[in-house]
């Protein structure tokens, strides 16, 4: 092989990378997009169990009150475990997958929560 032959394979090469990374790279954002999906359905799920468990057949007086009560801390540990997951849960990015560590809106969000308890 001369040098010739040797540079066009080099930049064969090359041009095939450059095909790749941007091909990973529109896997990546669709990733992101299911994920972020994913997140929404799962929430959605969760609160269609809650309202099929609030069922009208429960009897009035105590049995509410208790149940009324646990709905906020269940709805906060939830806030919880998806922000542990890595999803954002402030009103910016809510729903959206953190990338680039802790978000101090959803920090803030967390420590405004655990405070009202």
């Amino acid at each position: 092989m001369d040098k010739q032959e040797i540079f066009k394979k080099v930049a064969s090469v090359e041009e095939q990378i450059g095909e790749l990374y941007k091909e990973l790279g529109a896997l990546k954002i669709q990733i992101v997009a299911l994920m972020e999906e994913n997140t929404q359905l799962l929430m959605e799920n969760q609160r269609l169990r809650e309202v099929r468990e609030e069922s009208p057949a429960e009897s009035e007086g105590e049995e509410n009150v208790k149940a009324s009560l646990d709905l906020p801390k269940k709805g906060c540990n939830n806030i919880a475990k998806l922000y542990d997951e890595g999803f954002h849960i402030c009103n910016v990015h809510y729903g959206r997958l953190r990338v680039e560590g802790d978000c101090l809106f959803c920090l803030a969000f967390l420590n405004k929560s655990s405070k009202e308890e």
